[in-house]
């Protein structure tokens, strides 16, 4: 399939520029993938459409201040470094802006001082390896210095810093939002419980992988950036139980689906364990065990549109999209979200 395959026209106005005053408050488009039938409603009641015996799968990844402005050491030229995954006890892989400037043997100051970075070694795709060097807790550290990575397309956002998080995030790791989880609030998720629907988590840290642009018109030719992921004994068990009764598997965003494909073996059950994933889901992938999924409006020609789209069937996408923007729907991060069943 083409890279053009997967475009489509969004005026503007229509990306997100801060979220809804309430998180379940966002509106909620449900498209049935048998029918193509489209439907209209607000987030809150995503619970209509979940039965008892079903299970919600949950990415409980929490975002760390990855945005790290600093300076040139000797030059003072300001930088800024995007912190993507760990590598071992100090060195990180990172994306640096701008790129030019930043070269092999530079050290790189932050927060004034707080701790600093020497760039290793360039990397295949335009980042670098950087080796910090600090005193005391570098979680603190970030905290003080780091920002939260919002996506280039919100411009101004001064909010809450929390509405980038999802109320279940436990584990830090991630460098974006698992956004399709932002709408979700403690009140709707205990009615879900309380409706016989159990609610279960994995962890998928979002770095590059998920928001990588395409750069080749032949998307088969895409090679994906590997995340970490870990699926627990008592999810997989849950998983394997539901599927194993009829119940269905609702995952709550693309990464959620990312992890549980990515562990899922032939005859539709999932192992526990935890590795690195690389999975490229595209229109001819056969899912193992996801029945439903609940994600936002994705940006054209993304990795995240094709997975949608093979889930659902590029065209019932598409037009779902044209909708959309028909509809006034708030598009990307912050904005609403889509049921696919």
């Amino acid at each position: 399939m083409k890279l053009t395959d997967f475009d489509y026209f969004l005026p503007a106005e229509l990306i997100a520029q801060e979220p809804a005053p309430r998180r379940d408050l966002s509106r909620l488009m449900v498209v049935y993938r048998d029918q193509g039938v489209i439907e209209h409603r607000l987030f809150q009641d995503v619970i209509d459409y979940l039965h008892p015996g079903d299970l919600l799968v949950i990415n409980e990844t929490k975002v760390i201040p990855a945005r790290l402005p600093g300076k040139k050491a000797g030059s003072g030229a300001k930088v800024e470094v995007l912190l993507l995954k760990p590598l071992d006890g100090r060195r990180w892989e990172a994306l640096v802006r701008p790129g030019r400037r930043v070269r092999k043997g530079d050290t790189l100051l932050f927060g004034d001082g707080l701790f600093f970075g020497t760039v290793e070694e360039s990397t295949g795709f335009g980042g670098r390896i950087i080796s910090f060097d600090w005193a005391g807790d570098f979680a603190d550290l970030l905290a003080r210095a780091g920002q939260m990575p919002l996506p280039p397309y919100i411009k101004k956002y001064a909010g809450d810093p929390f509405r980038y998080q999802t109320v279940y995030a436990r584990q830090e790791g991630s460098v974006a939002a698992p956004t399709a989880g932002l709408h979700f609030t403690e009140e709707l998720l205990a009615r879900i419980r309380a409706k016989g629907v159990a609610v279960k988590p994995v962890l998928l840290h979002v770095g590059l992988g998920t928001f990588r642009p395409v750069k080749v018109e032949d998307i088969t030719r895409h090679h994906m950036h590997a995340e970490y992921y870990e699926i627990s004994g008592d999810t997989a068990q849950a998983v394997n139980a539901v599927k194993r009764k009829g119940g269905r598997l609702v995952a709550v965003g693309t990464t959620t689906v990312r992890c549980l494909e990515s562990a899922a073996l032939d005859g539709g059950e999932v192992s526990p364990g935890k590795g690195w994933t690389d999975l490229f889901i595209y229109p001819g992938y056969r899912f193992k065990v996801v029945d439903a999924l609940i994600t936002n409006f994705h940006l054209p020609r993304s990795t995240l549109l094709m997975m949608v789209s093979a889930f659902a069937g590029r065209e019932k996408i598409l037009h779902a999209y044209r909708v959309a923007v028909e509809k006034r729907y708030r598009f990307y991060s912050f904005g609403d979200a889509m049921l696919i069943i």
